[in-house]
């Protein structure tokens, strides 16, 4: 199989439960979403969607529940007609496959075209190291570097690359600045985002990484080109379909 699985996938679900997000299938929210430091709110799966008591609840698309998380990192413009969400580990030897032979394809074919974006998400499950690599990258993303701070993770994965001294080092080869990164990481700045968006992708199904929804649509696996491009292809095709609709009109 073409991806990283390890059974901290239920602890991932046990530690969601332990941090108030209990009941994961009949989980509800009123209204807007909130903040990441509001723990309830990291595994949005129903919505109500009526007012008072009477009102009417329907769950929500994978879609939807991806775009409760908010921004993230993101490759590509805002306007792409599809969206590739990723959720991969730093210390997946699959995720770094990905990195390494398909994720420079889908760039140089659809991203840099306009027709993809890709957004990344962290799927911590292989452990303490995996959890400080994602804290790291978002420390990066802070001073405008995740996605270098994040090829710079996977060009170095195994062994004991992940230490925190070695995630400094690679902050200050990419000149970031070591007070603001150090007393990020440090304090753990991150952590209820990286174990938020983990409790998420489990909760959406995700069984190992890299997971990816392409337009709300599941590949698991690091997968070659072909197969993600099948998708993104149909995906446009529908673009394509409504707006020949919309001019016979």
């Amino acid at each position: 199989m073409p991806y990283c699985v390890r059974s901290v996938v239920q602890r991932a679900r046990r530690e969601a439960r332990e941090n108030s997000l209990l009941a994961l299938d009949k989980l509800r929210v009123l209204g807007r979403r909130l903040r990441w430091g509001t723990p309830i709110a990291i595994l949005l799966l129903v919505i109500s969607t009526g007012s008072g008591a009477t009102g009417a609840s329907r769950s929500l698309s994978v879609e939807e529940t991806l775009a409760a998380l908010g921004k993230g990192p993101a490759l590509g413009s805002m306007n792409a007609p599809v969206t590739i969400v990723e959720f991969a580990d730093f210390q997946c030897s699959f995720c770094r496959k990905f990195w390494a032979d398909t994720l420079p394809k889908l760039k140089g074919a659809y991203v840099k075209q306009g027709q993809v974006r890709i957004i990344y998400r962290h799927f911590a499950i292989l452990g303490k190291f995996s959890e400080q690599a994602a804290m790291a990258a978002e420390c990066a993303g802070e001073q405008g570097k995740f996605w270098e701070y994040h090829d710079m993770l996977f060009a170095n994965q195994g062994g004991l690359a992940f230490t925190q001294s070695k995630l400094q080092q690679y902050a200050r080869a990419l000149g970031l600045k070591a007070a603001n990164f150090n007393r990020c990481l440090t304090s753990e700045k991150y952590r209820k985002k990286v174990e938020g968006e983990t409790a998420v992708a489990a909760s959406l199904g995700a069984r190992g990484t890299p997971t990816f929804f392409v337009n709300g649509r599941l590949i698991v696996g690091a997968q070659p080109l072909d197969v993600f491009q099948a998708v993104i292809e149909e995906e446009l095709g529908k673009g394509t379909s409504t707006k020949n609709r919309e001019a016979k009109r």
